[in-house]
């Protein structure tokens, strides 16, 4: 996705160094946190463990992110956050895009959506899409993540897999480590 006229693209990763970032992993790890998120030739590589994430320093609001991404091992679990909210925790209060195989685009986290079941506080919206959107391990993916005055849209290589409508309207972005190797290049957000 490219901006076009009318439109403000704000690149989120430089690809040179993690500045805009912040990086929260689990406490109860002995694991070190700069060895689960690095920036080694001009790509954003995630061990997978600790759980955690990276995220931005800034909040953003009606936006779509657009990011880059393969799995650089066998395809395991990741994820991509948006809105989420202050105070850090290994599973932050925001809106996952889940990363993981038979579930890719799946919503969940810990901000409502409507029309969602609520698991004690935990949300989850199925896809809309049966269509596995993917490609496979060590291939290049497109993920667009619009949101828009609370409704939440994942474009993933083109296609519409998922939507909700959700009760946040701004927060940070994430890139998440839940187990498996992820890269990610060419990670910027659109508004207009």
């Amino acid at each position: 996705m490219l901006a076009s006229c009318g439109q403000k693209k704000t690149v989120l990763f430089n690809g040179q160094n993690p500045d805009g970032w912040t990086v929260f992993t689990d406490p109860n790890s002995d694991a070190d946190a700069s060895e689960t998120f690095t920036v080694v030739d001009g790509l954003i590589r995630i061990s997978g463990t600790p759980f955690g994430y990276m995220r931005t320093t800034e909040k953003y609001a009606d936006f779509v992110l657009h990011t880059e991404w393969r799995w650089s091992g066998e395809p395991a679990d990741g994820g991509i956050y948006v809105l989420i909210q202050e105070g850090d925790r290994v599973w932050p209060t925001g809106v996952q895009c889940q990363m993981k195989g038979a579930d890719m685009g799946v919503l969940m986290g810990g901000i409502p959506m409507k029309g969602v079941d609520d698991w004690n506080g935990f949300y989850m919206k199925k896809l809309d899409n049966d269509a596995p959107a993917e490609k496979p391990a060590g291939e290049w993916n497109t993920t667009d993540i619009a949101c828009h005055g609370g409704h939440v849209s994942v474009t993933i290589n083109g296609i519409l897999v998922n939507e909700a409508d959700c009760e946040a309207t701004e927060g940070y972005v994430a890139l998440q480590s839940e187990g498996g190797p992820m890269e990610y290049r060419n990670v910027y957000i659109v508004k207009e």
